[in-house]
């Protein structure tokens, strides 16, 4: 785990998430070597399997903003050392937090970054990030300054290219740090218009809507490099089904929704 205390204020801080993304299609896609900027990034190990602590979009990203990421899916003995957090809210009892784990005085870890000096901002994706309704208005009002249109959302199949257009030019235009967030939307259906011909959504489809992601990366990480070192977090908030063992979708409880991927890192600044 990186010592996140060691880095608020020097580093700006990227917290992207896959919505609806599986970790079994992320570890083959990794594998198969088709999502190759990421690959540029991630750890050499790849992706790290977790838990999340939601099956929906909504629930898991109240958790996230709570700072409560993914978990590790590996079992644990009693008497193993705890797993510890990047980030928490300060309560009564936490068995998570330890040396490495900013903890904030705020109700979010959001709030968090912006009692910090750091300017807040939500780049929106599904549902749940649409102002048109009061739902909608919770999640991206923890932020100084949120973001979503149609053509950030589910329908647009351009709708990453889109997203990393509008991050950059908040990166470019913003001189304090920045703690940033950007729910992906492409993945989560409909994501058939990402193979040609196909006429309902599949794992197939899901894993190309993937690989079409990986391949409008590129200028959000060169944005972070120029504007110096970054601490950046990458995962799903949930998977989805697709027929196995008879489950459709999501907000339900199979291993290929609670099974996401996660990674962490920090991405250099460039060099002068």
């Amino acid at each position: 785990m990186i010592d996140a205390n060691t880095l608020i204020g020097t580093h700006d801080v990227v917290f992207i998430t896959f919505d609806t993304l599986r970790y079994d299609v992320a570890a083959r896609l990794w594998s198969e070597n088709r999502t190759p900027n990421l690959r540029a990034v991630l750890p050499p190990s790849g992706w790290e399997e977790r838990h999340s602590p939601g099956n929906f979009t909504f629930a898991a990203h109240a958790a996230f903003f709570a700072g409560f990421f993914p978990t590790p899916a590996e079992p644990r003995a009693p008497s193993a050392p705890k797993f510890t957090r990047p980030f928490a809210i300060r309560f009564g009892g936490s068995e998570t937090t330890g040396e490495r784990t900013c903890v904030f005085d705020t109700p979010d870890i959001v709030r968090g970054f912006s009692s910090r000096g750091y300017h807040t901002a939500c780049i929106g994706g599904v549902g749940f990030f649409n102002p048109e309704s009061p739902l909608g208005r919770v999640l991206p009002g923890y932020f100084e300054a949120s973001h979503w249109s149609r053509e950030l959302g589910v329908t647009d199949p351009e709708s990453t290219r889109n997203q990393v257009s509008l991050a950059v030019k908040i990166l470019q235009q913003e001189s304090r740090r920045v703690f940033l967030f950007c729910n992906i939307s492409a993945i989560h259906q409909p994501n058939c218009h990402y193979v040609p011909g196909a006429t309902g959504d599949s794992v197939e489809t899901h894993a190309a809507a993937l690989a079409y992601v990986d391949s409008q990366l590129p200028p959000l990480f060169q944005a972070l490099r120029k504007r110096g070192p970054s601490y950046v977090i990458l995962c799903s908030d949930h998977g989805t089904a697709y027929g196995e063992d008879g489950y459709w979708g999501h907000r339900l409880c199979h291993p290929t929704v609670w099974n996401v991927p996660y990674a962490e890192f920090e991405l250099p600044g460039e060099t002068v």
